[in-house]
């Protein structure tokens, strides 16, 4: 589909780039920004060339949320409407933090609301040191229900309870103490340099086992550590022992080259 809000670049090298285009409206969330991001996110669920999804936004700010006209339009809607409104959110979410490839949010600006749902569904995330965070929906009247999964699992319930209630502002330093980000840099040739050297490493790891290693955080994280967890994970590893990708990166080990995917 043609975007009108977002665009989605690749590189020949199989990086995937969506920046978020509404720069004059900071890229606030509306409903065209929602159907065109899990647009593209499906698109690129599909394509095995891509090895690393790149998320940013154009102008000002990464986003600054929930658009306000938006937000009116919602105060009208039936509370089945606003459901079906709010699921097409917590999906696209849902969506882009199940992509197999690594993703990795470089933000700048104002990350408020369900912005910084966007950074916590991601896999990695950068950002500049003067950034701007906020869970603002209870100055509102609202809770960040759709982003809320993602933000607990970034954080933690301590923090995420502490930031949800007091929709306190907070830079990037305290974002990757909490880690909510993983990396700080000072100026926007640092978040080029990041974007360089993630993408480098994303060229040397195999595909595959990058989608599953993403899968054992979701399936394990909180999970009884028993005899019955011991016998899943000997499965997984098991399974990838055997697997194209597992041979092949023995062999290029054993034989002191390149596997096939770093090639």
């Amino acid at each position: 589909m043609a975007y009108e809000t977002i665009s989605l670049d690749a590189t020949p090298g199989g990086i995937a780039v969506i920046t978020l285009n509404r720069p004059e409206k900071h890229n606030a969330f509306n409903a065209i920004v929602i159907e065109e991001l899990t647009d593209a996110i499906e698109t690129l669920t599909e394509q095995t060339t891509i090895r690393m999804v790149i998320l940013r936004g154009n102008g000002p700010s990464f986003s600054a949320g929930a658009d306000l006209e938006w937000m009116k339009a919602a105060a009208s809607y039936s509370r089945h409407e606003n459901e079906e409104d709010a699921f097409k959110l917590a999906e696209m979410l849902r969506k882009l933090a199940a992509l197999p490839q690594m993703t990795v949010a470089l933000v700048h600006g104002a990350v408020m609301g369900g912005g910084a749902g966007l950074v916590a569904a991601c896999d990695i995330a950068v950002a500049m040191k003067d950034t701007k965070f906020r869970f603002s929906e209870v100055r509102l009247g609202l809770t960040p229900a759709t982003i809320s999964p993602f933000v607990i699992s970034a954080i933690g319930p301590r923090w995420a309870k502490a930031l949800f209630v007091s929709a306190e502002s907070f830079d990037a330093a305290f974002a990757e103490r909490i880690g909510l980000v993983q990396y700080v840099v000072e100026t926007n040739e640092g978040l080029l340099e990041m974007e360089e050297y993630l993408a480098d490493l994303a060229s040397k790891a195999a595909p595959g086992a990058i989608h599953d290693s993403k899968r054992l955080v979701h399936d394990f994280a909180g999970v009884a550590i028993d005899q019955s967890l011991s016998h899943e994970t000997a499965k997984r590893i098991a399974a990838r022992r055997v697997s194209d990708e597992g041979k092949e990166g023995l062999s290029a080990f054993l034989e002191k080259r390149k596997p096939g995917w770093a090639e």
